[in-house]
């Protein structure tokens, strides 16, 4: 293999590309048997854009949309609105941080479901926003199909966000999710009813959800609340609070400072009645 191996100062965390392509290296050097999908995917790259859209082309090209037209589609979109490398990169260093599971950067680029899921939506959010909503559309039925993870293009997700394993994640058409938010399998960002209009859950910066959480209805989560798992929300819930049960009530209000960041999923003792 002739790539070369970036060298950076110790002292620092290398940025996010220079890791992924030090990853990428050492793992070819050690597993020879995925050195070629490595080369090909990270490697051969000179950005974290062009290596993401080959990876997103690369998953979800199929017979209709070949994989080099879908590439095509995503660099177009990374070159109108480079925010959304910027968020990508940000969601990437989110999963590194805040998995345990995690092993570095590379894990997952190439096999996080979540993760992947996030970007194909990002692209999709981008086609929807200039009007072309068919495309945006084969996109998000592309991804519930090969991810289980079903975000509608019109919902509108801020940078830094965790999608942890992904498996059963569906948000809704008019939902909003903040900055750092973590989430977990199972989550669903729904409505209520038949009624149109703006009727999915407003998610505030740093909230956790936790897995199987059902948040429904136009209502918000505040700043760095947490929704305990498996947990029914049909009110609103006040910034730094917790909410658990079905329905929902909140308890241990406040929480901890971040939630999404420590990724603390327990309850204390004592228990409030639900109050707005």
């Amino acid at each position: 293999m002739s790539q070369r191996l970036e060298v950076v100062n110790s002292a620092t965390p290398p940025p996010v590309w220079a890791a992924l392509r030090n990853e990428a290296y050492a793992a070819a050097k050690t597993e020879s048997a995925l050195a070629s999908l490595l080369a090909a995917v990270i490697l051969n790259h000179d950005s974290l854009g062009d290596a993401l859209s080959y990876q997103l082309a690369r998953k979800l090209g199929d017979q209709e949309l070949r994989a080099m037209s879908l590439r095509d589609t995503v660099e177009e979109a990374y070159e109108a609105a480079p925010s959304i490398v910027e968020m990508a990169e940000a969601d990437l260093k989110a999963v590194f941080e805040r998995d345990p599971a995690c092993k570095g950067y590379v894990q997952p680029f190439l096999f996080f479901k979540g993760f992947l899921a996030l970007q194909t939506h990002r692209v999709a959010h981008w086609l929807y926003n200039e009007g072309r909503d068919t495309l945006a559309f084969y996109l998000q039925s592309r991804s519930s199909e090969l991810f289980q993870v079903d975000i509608n293009p019109a919902t509108k997700i801020g940078r830094g966000v965790f999608v942890d394993h992904g498996t059963g994640i569906v948000i809704g058409e008019t939902a909003v999710i903040g900055d750092d938010v973590s989430m977990l399998q199972g989550v669903t960002l729904g409505g209520t009813g038949a009624e149109r209009g703006d009727r999915h859950p407003k998610i505030g910066r740093g909230v956790l959800l936790g897995a199987g959480a059902k948040v429904l209805g136009n209502i918000t989560i505040g700043d760095y609340a947490k929704i305990a798992s498996g947990s029914v929300v049909l009110k609103p819930v006040p910034s730094g609070c917790t909410a658990a049960g079905v329905p929902a009530r909140l308890v241990n209000c406040p929480t901890c400072e971040e939630p999404a960041k420590s990724m603390d999923h327990t309850l204390a003792d004592a228990v409030y009645d639900y109050v707005i």
